[in-house]
């Protein structure tokens, strides 16, 4: 049977250590230039102490215009790469891989941020009393979906070059590959839009072209919805298809998730009506998925017990990726390999409205995230109606430094 703390090697000959992996979480913890500073460094100095074998950046965005949210890190030239080489070396301090999750938002961009938002089609969000939240989306033109390809071998090379091992490609949770996948979102009728093949396009174009401007040894995965888990969304099936498309290119792990804003799965909630498992959520969307995959699988989604990450390994998925778990109880690895078998309870808010508490929940978690960069133990006894205020007080700063910043910048360059 696979332990925990058995190391893994990937497609490429490179070796993780454990089964265990830090996966991407949001800080929005950038430094005033939008680079990761001390903040950052100490946080990631923290999980990477904790003894996980591999440890994911939150978004790093391969377009200044385009941010997830305020106080994202953005990579685009050689200008930041001290920045990045001290970050890349408080992740790998300790043994682990540390690859950098390179992402851009489309659609999914907030209004405040005063930025336009560009997607497959011009298809906005749509979350009920929450829909002017965010930024009216254009669609792309060819032209600009070729520039973005681009932008995301550009940050790859500049993660290599910082002392990255890796890149991960998000295409989940409904950002701008997942919203090329999804039929919902993707209404095109040219040749990135239509059939499945087509939609898939851009994330192939994409690993194809990272694959040929890294070294080898540089490892280069992909993170993908296991579902959308919307009506007439992204299906397991479209999954199962994608993987097989990448089954022909040098892809080295998936890492399997879901959902979206607009059915925030990744926290445990679907929005069309379907039951998630209270831990290892798209443990079963794996499986069937494994069933074709000749890469490495790993799944993520509320698991916080050693027994859930075992039955992971033991279901023939080789990794575990945790994300809120460990950003409440850093040391968790650490722990459970000296034989402390503990479990992190998770963060509940049981408000009526599911989507403020969904926000409300993330709010607590982000709030644990600002204790560690600051060198602190978390604390999680706190009022979700105060989190939630507070997070939003901060999200307004940061989007007014956020306009401020990018202006001064496009000004300079």
């Amino acid at each position: 049977m696979t332990d925990l703390f058995q190391p893994l090697t990937l497609p490429n000959g490179q070796q993780i250590p454990n089964r265990l992996a830090k996966a991407a979480t949001e800080e929005n913890l950038a430094d005033s230039e939008h680079q990761p500073g001390s903040a950052l460094r100490t946080l990631y100095g923290t999980w990477a102490e904790g003894g996980v074998g591999l440890i994911i950046t939150g978004n790093v965005m391969v377009d200044r215009h385009a941010l997830t949210g305020p106080g994202g890190v953005v990579l685009e030239d050689d200008r930041q790469l001290p920045a990045f080489r001290a970050w890349a070396k408080a992740c790998r301090s300790h043994g682990a891989q540390a690859w950098m999750q390179i992402n851009h938002p489309g659609r999914q961009m907030m209004a405040a941020l005063g930025q336009p938002a560009r997607g497959p089609s011009a298809v906005s969000v749509a979350i009920q009393g929450m829909e002017k939240l965010f930024a009216v989306p254009q669609a792309l033109t060819e032209a600009e979906i070729e520039e973005i390809i681009q932008r995301y071998v550009n940050a790859a090379k500049l993660a290599e070059q910082a002392g990255f091992t890796g890149v991960q490609i998000h295409a989940a949770h409904g950002y701008l590959f997942s919203q090329f996948l999804s039929p919902l979102t993707n209404q095109r009728s040219d040749q990135w839009g239509g059939t499945l093949e087509n939609r898939a396009r851009i994330l192939l174009r994409t690993v194809d072209a990272v694959r040929a401007a890294v070294s080898r040894q540089f490892c280069v995965a992909v993170k993908l919805n296991s579902a959308d888990f919307q009506r007439g969304g992204f299906a397991v099936d479209d999954a199962i298809a994608v993987v097989q498309m990448l089954n022909e290119r040098a892809v080295d792990l998936i890492e399997l998730s879901g959902g979206s804003y607009e059915s925030p799965a990744m926290q445990g909630q679907s929005r069309d009506g379907s039951t998630l498992a209270r831990e290892a959520y798209f443990l079963t969307f794996a499986e069937q998925v494994q069933q074709v995959a000749r890469m490495p699988l790993m799944v993520t989604g509320g698991v916080r017990r050693p027994q859930v990450a075992q039955q992971v390994l033991v279901s023939g998925i080789a990794m575990v990726g945790m994300a809120t778990a460990l950003a409440l109880q850093p040391d968790l690895p650490r722990r459970w390999r000296s034989g402390e078998m503990i479990a992190v309870e998770p963060v509940r808010v049981d408000w009526k409205n599911r989507t403020l508490a969904s926000v409300a929940t993330q709010a607590i978690v982000k709030k644990q995230l600002v204790r560690l960069s600051q060198g602190k133990p978390t604390n999680v006894k706190v009022s979700p109606l105060l989190a939630l205020v507070t997070s939003q007080l901060k999200i307004k700063r940061q989007s007014k430094r956020y306009r401020r910043w990018v202006a001064d910048v496009d000004q300079r360059d």
